[in-house]
């Protein structure tokens, strides 16, 4: 080294300082890859849009957010949960397999309306779930929201729940759930959305149960023939991201995609009102039979027998403040 000349030293420090700003400059961009389970003008494509805008927008692109499509949610989130992605947005039926205690929210008939579910969501009992998050590795960063679920049914009928028993209908990867319709004489057939569309398109399900809006968005009513407006159980969707990805965020990437996730939750509500309203003049034009539930009692009273089960799992008093949440 000290044969070499001084023009030649001087030139090899400022190669390696350039070298390690490089370093340090890459090693600031970061990418942050979503995945969703619905098309791109859906209520979760809307949430995802809005989710990318405000995260980058805030970090003058030093995190980068990828959209992609991923119609199985349950992977979604082992993914997420692995390191694989970094962040999904999805229904969360699915996270009763990693999170039990999030079950809760799928107990049929628990909410009376929107402005309910959103505010229980909103308010400490719906951080209070948030927080169970971490001990599996995620990172539950907003509600968003699927909708009031309904059902539907290809060429069976449906005049009160006595007709569903014995039907197959097709339910998430969700115990709450079928529960529910096991009491009420339904035989539930779980399987991934994915599978779904074949799955009615063969008969091998008499029907199944989403929200308008993810019957919308993925045409169901192509294989469907009838829609009954039951409203018999509250779908929250959610944003999670990998724990150890957030916590690697310093204090500006982690409000970035805290205000990401807020206008996604703004964007996804927006898009289920609408949905719910025009959403339902769409699907009869499109020629679904339409059928408003006049007696949900009578559902209610099918899916009773669950009830007892529900409250020696979630604790009765849990689902009273739930039931009995007032806006303060």
């Amino acid at each position: 080294m000290k044969h070499l000349k001084r023009t030649t030293l001087t030139a090899l420090a400022s190669l390696t300082l350039a070298a390690s700003v490089g370093v340090s400059a890459a090693a600031a961009q970061t990418t942050l890859t979503v995945t969703h389970s619905s098309p791109a003008d859906s209520h979760f494509g809307v949430a995802a849009i809005a989710f990318k805008e405000v995260v980058e927008k805030e970090t003058n692109g030093a995190i980068t957010v990828v959209i992609q499509r991923g119609d199985n949610e349950r992977e979604a989130i082992e993914s997420t949960q692995l390191g694989a992605q970094e962040c999904a947005i999805g229904s969360a039926g699915p996270l009763g397999n990693f999170i039990p205690e999030i079950r809760v929210l799928d107990v049929p008939f628990l909410f009376d309306n929107y402005a309910h579910a959103r505010g229980v969501l909103d308010s400490e009992i719906g951080d209070e779930l948030l927080a169970k998050f971490d001990a599996s590795g995620l990172k539950g960063v907003a509600w968003l929201e699927n909708g009031f679920r309904h059902l539907t049914t290809g060429t069976k009928t449906v005049s009160g729940p006595e007709d569903m028993r014995g039907m197959k209908i097709r339910t998430m990867e969700n115990e709450v759930h079928m529960k529910a319709w096991q009491a009420a004489g339904v035989l539930p057939t779980p399987m991934a959305f994915s599978e779904l569309p074949s799955a009615l398109q063969q008969g091998t399900v008499d029907g199944q149960e989403n929200s308008i809006s993810v019957i919308l968005s993925n045409n169901l009513d192509m294989m469907q023939k009838h829609l009954y407006l039951t409203r018999y159980v509250y779908s929250p969707g959610i944003l999670l991201c990998n724990l150890d990805f957030i916590d690697g965020l310093d204090d500006a990437g982690r409000k970035a995609v805290d205000d990401g996730a807020q206008a996604a939750a703004v964007a996804n509500r927006a898009r289920i009102e609408q949905d719910d309203t025009a959403g339902i003049e769409t699907l009869r034009g499109r020629g679904i039979e339409v059928i408003e539930v006049a007696n949900r009692d009578a559902f209610r009273e099918a899916m009773s027998g669950a009830n007892a089960d529900f409250d020696a799992q979630f604790g009765a008093d849990l689902l009273k403040r739930i039931r009995e949440w007032k806006a303060q």
